[in-house]
């Protein structure tokens, strides 16, 4: 595990507790913050060492301290697995003092950690893209920040099949997120008139995607969709390239197509495929003058992982000031309270903890489309926070009343 002080007037406060006021309600002189993600595998690029730099940047704006209370960052890599992740976050909550824990990628790490929270009473922001966090595993003292399974599934699925191509194949991840997104997808096709003609499951890092492909291309479906991510997503569509899945008049969709994976794989290769997000760094003024400052620490635009830890630890600081306590109830409830600020966009947190925002179903530029770097994305269509989230009260969550 790395611990990372945030610089300045946060390590000044360290060295002075003796003198500085603390909140006699936060009660603590350091409130520590925990960032758990992929910093090694497939999803490293996606979150990982940049996530770091995000919750940084929160803490920055936050002034570095919180009613007198400084505020720490420490991180791990989780390395994709639930038993690693679960026995992180145990020991940060049970011995390490870690008040909230934040970002946690991969849907089955997310939704062990998000229980072992919800029983020790403790906030946990997650990234993970599986609709149940705020369904049948919901919390009350967990909430949901990126864009889910349901969310980016239905404004693809149902744009792809209003054009015509109606009959699809999954390549999906074989773990909790692929399953859930071809779940959500595959209603959503359904509902637009389409059909899904079949899918193949692969394992995390499965690399050599061939075997799969073959079999996408022997359906002879209109639409080869890949509800995967990270290095599987890439290779996916770089090997859908060399074999000419295109070129053979499938069409590609990729669900969870992140700006890195745009820029690790090139617009000749991924021009044309749709995707829908929340959060791309050039889709307003906000959005443009955060992600300059991300630049400025990283060389590099964020994701919307990125942009999506920075918001959930912005939010929650911003709760604990108001609230004036770390207590979880007291947080939680002023956290649903509080609109959210998301890089222009209004949102709000539900009960069932789904942080629900505008979206905007964006294609991939052609090479000739793209003016400077990083400028990949182009909208098609602008879809409201009722649009695009599943409906509070189809998700299953206990706690909605």
């Amino acid at each position: 595990m790395t611990r990372h002080l945030v610089a300045g007037a946060a390590l000044a406060l360290l060295g002075c507790l003796g003198s500085a006021p603390v909140s006699a309600e936060i009660g603590k002189p350091v409130i520590r913050i925990g960032i758990l993600n992929d910093r090694s595998g497939p999803y490293a690029d996606l979150g990982g060492p940049g996530s770091v730099v995000a919750a940084q940047l929160a803490i920055e704006d936050a002034g570095g301290k919180v009613n007198g209370a400084a505020i720490e960052l420490v991180s791990a890599d989780h390395q994709n697995k639930p038993d690693i992740g679960s026995g992180i976050a145990r020991r940060w909550l049970d011995q390490d003092g870690v008040d909230v824990i934040a970002d946690v990628p991969v849907s089955s790490v997310a939704l062990a950690v998000q229980e072992i929270g919800r029983q020790a009473k403790r906030i946990t922001l997650m990234q993970a893209t599986t609709s149940d966090l705020s369904g049948k595993a919901c919390s009350p003292y967990s909430t949901a920040w990126q864009d889910d399974t349901y969310s980016f599934s239905k404004a693809t699925a149902q744009a792809v099949v209003a054009t015509g191509s109606k009959r699809w194949f999954f390549i999906s991840a074989d773990y909790a997120f692929g399953h859930a997104l071809e779940r959500d997808a595959g209603k959503f096709i359904k509902e637009a008139g389409g059909t899904v003609t079949g899918a193949v499951r692969h394992p995390i890092n499965a690399g050599d995607m061939s075997s799969y492909l073959v079999q996408a291309q022997s359906s002879k479906a209109d639409v080869v969709a890949f509800a995967n991510g990270g290095a599987d997503l890439i290779n996916s569509i770089k090997q859908a390239d060399e074999f000419g899945v295109t070129a053979g008049g499938q069409k590609l969709v990729g669900f969870l197509l992140y700006l890195t994976d745009v820029h690790a794989l090139g617009l000749p290769v991924t021009k044309g495929l749709l995707l829908s997000e929340g959060f791309y760094w050039n889709q307003n003024e906000a959005a443009r003058t955060w992600s300059k400052r991300f630049f400025e620490k990283t060389k590099r635009m964020p994701t919307k992982q990125h942009a999506s830890v920075y918001a959930s630890v912005a939010h929650y600081l911003k709760a604990v000031k108001a609230a004036d306590t770390l207590d979880a109830d007291a947080v939680a409830a002023q956290m649903r309270t509080m609109p959210v600020d998301y890089f222009g966009h209004s949102g709000t947190v539900r009960q069932d903890g789904r942080v629900v925002y505008p979206m905007t179903l964006y294609e991939v530029k052609s090479p000739a489309e793209s003016k400077e770097p990083w400028d990949y994305l182009k909208p098609v269509r602008e879809i409201t926070a009722a649009e695009a989230f599943r409906p509070i009260s189809e998700g299953g969550c206990g706690l909605v009343k």
